[in-house]
């Protein structure tokens, strides 16, 4: 398995740090989900550990060589990245998009073979898009757009995958969908996923492990049951929370509430809420 972890890293645009000082370690084999308020660093570190932002000082290591030291052929080859919002070239079609996945393992001795075929058909079964491999990216849903670019990440075939915001700009229905097929790939495979959400409830349903970002680092992290409590959520989100059991899957759920007078008549949580 590949590991990824960061020693004392600093981040910064410019003058500006955005992360100080942060030693974390990205479980193996599990789905990490980097939350916090907007502005926080998260999608920052994200990048970072997908080498896409050098560091001011400190170090992201995977499997112990510091990342900015090693090719980028070399990386692409063991770590995957979906940044957010990925743009594909006008009438390229799903198939020439999930064969890009295939080119950090092609060189001048070797080139694309019957394994490159096998690996790049699996990733558009493995996303249902099989049927419209032939279709323009462009011309897909919004869903099925996100599928094709998981499908690339897939064909590279690594052990690591990470994503920003994977579900940003979808509706509810293919948020679900996406963040389905990162479980199966987990759950099945054992491919360690890190992403960045927004939505606290999705995070808690989908995580092996949160990390929850504030203050140029880290403010808490482990199982979703103990960081999304009450006083993260005042902390981190700046906001009144009552945390509930989801009656579907059992992790813990944020329900938001008011002050009183923003609470209806019928609100079970309206004492709490005008509690000073």
């Amino acid at each position: 398995m590949t590991l990824l972890q960061t020693e004392e890293l600093t981040l910064s645009y410019g003058d500006t740090e955005i992360i100080k000082d942060l030693s974390l370690q990205i479980p193996e084999g599990k789905v990490t989900v980097l939350i916090g308020s907007n502005g926080c660093g998260k999608s920052t570190l994200l990048r970072s550990l997908a080498r896409l932002l050098k560091p001011k000082s400190g170090s992201v290591l995977l499997d112990g060589k510091e990342i900015h030291r090693a090719s980028t052929k070399e990386v692409a080859r063991n770590m995957a990245i979906l940044p957010q919002g990925p743009t594909a070239p006008e009438g390229l079609t799903v198939l020439q998009l999930v064969k890009q996945g295939r080119y950090p393992h092609q060189s001048w001795l070797k080139q694309w073979s019957e394994e490159d075929e096998r690996l790049v058909r699996e990733a558009l079964e493995m996303t249902g898009l099989s049927d419209i491999a032939e279709r323009a990216v462009d011309s897909l849903s919004g869903g099925q757009r996100q599928r094709a670019w998981i499908a690339m990440t897939l064909a590279q075939n690594t052990d690591l995958i990470l994503l920003d915001e994977p579900t940003t700009y979808l509706d509810l229905n293919h948020q679900i969908e996406v963040l389905d097929l990162l479980y199966e790939l987990n759950r099945e495979q054992g491919r360690t996923i890190v992403m960045v959400l927004h939505d606290l409830n999705l995070a808690c349903r989908y995580a092996d492990h949160m990390i929850a970002v504030k203050n140029q680092g880290v403010f808490c992290a482990g199982a979703p049951e103990d960081v999304l409590t009450p006083q993260m959520v005042k902390e981190v989100f700046y906001m009144d929370c009552i945390i509930a059991e989801d009656p579907i899957f059992g992790t813990p759920m944020c329900v938001p509430h008011g002050k009183g007078r923003l609470c209806g008549d019928r609100c079970q949580f309206k004492s709490v809420c005008e509690k000073p």
